[in-house]
């Protein structure tokens, strides 16, 4: 009797302690909701990037380094110029080889590549066409960019989140409950940023095949970026 008096006890102590916390936030009476939304934004465009060189062909590979140096000098002369920084281009590949194929086997050709930010995207025609009649017979680009990538995603993130809400909303509704909370929002798009590219479909092998300066169409770019917001959902 004395052993069952204190299994008793035990239990009704048992009952009357506090319950452990749910480590997922939500309280014994509440149900967790975890919401994966997307939200987009279109954005002009705000500068722009592209790539131009000048390769050159001689019979030493001297003279196509010498060569190809002058060129280049006077690329890069014309564009700061017109405006373009010091800093905005970039050196992206130097190459010199000899030729062993062709009419032209056993010359060198000589080969220099800059990458070109134009942060005014209005000059980036002009710039484009500049470094052209200056001597750049490779061309590729341009990329459109957007300068500050995280003020144009505001707006993607606030739809977004208005868009989980809305989702978690319903799913209340259908299952006769209601939000009580938010525990939780979570960037769903950390960790990945588009990689930039340079368009190939604008490559010339001379700089005669541009007489003026070409048109350029910033149009629109999207953003997209993800938000997982997890809601407690209770008794309505």
């Amino acid at each position: 009797m004395r052993n069952a008096a204190a299994l008793t006890v035990l239990c009704a102590l048992a009952a009357c302690a506090p319950r452990p916390a749910d480590p997922r936030g939500v309280d014994h009476d509440e149900v967790l909701l975890q919401v994966v939304a997307t939200g987009r934004t279109d954005t002009r465009p705000d500068q722009a990037r592209f790539t131009v060189g000048v390769q050159s062909i001689a019979p030493t590979s001297g003279a196509a380094s010498t060569q190809n140096n002058q060129g280049m000098n006077r690329v890069t002369a014309a564009l700061e110029r017109l405006g373009v920084k010091a800093d905005d281009i970039q050196t992206r590949q130097i190459t010199l080889q000899r030729i062993e194929y062709g009419k032209q086997k056993g010359q060198f050709q000589a080969s220099n590549m800059v990458e070109v930010r134009v942060r005014d995207l209005g000059m980036a025609s002009q710039a484009i066409g500049v470094a052209t009649e200056a001597g750049g017979n490779v061309l590729s680009g341009p990329d459109m960019t957007i300068a500050d990538p995280e003020a144009a995603n505001r707006s993607a993130y606030a739809a977004a989140y208005k868009s989980a809400r809305q989702r978690a909303e319903t799913y209340a509704e259908a299952a006769d409950l209601k939000i009580s909370r938010v525990l939780a929002i979570r960037d769903a798009s950390a960790g990945y940023s588009p990689p930039p590219y340079y368009a190939r479909d604008a490559v010339m092998e001379q700089a005669a095949a541009v007489n003026a300066a070409p048109p350029v169409r910033p149009g629109m770019t999207t953003s997209e970026v993800s938000v997982r917001v997890d809601f407690a959902l209770k008794p309505d």
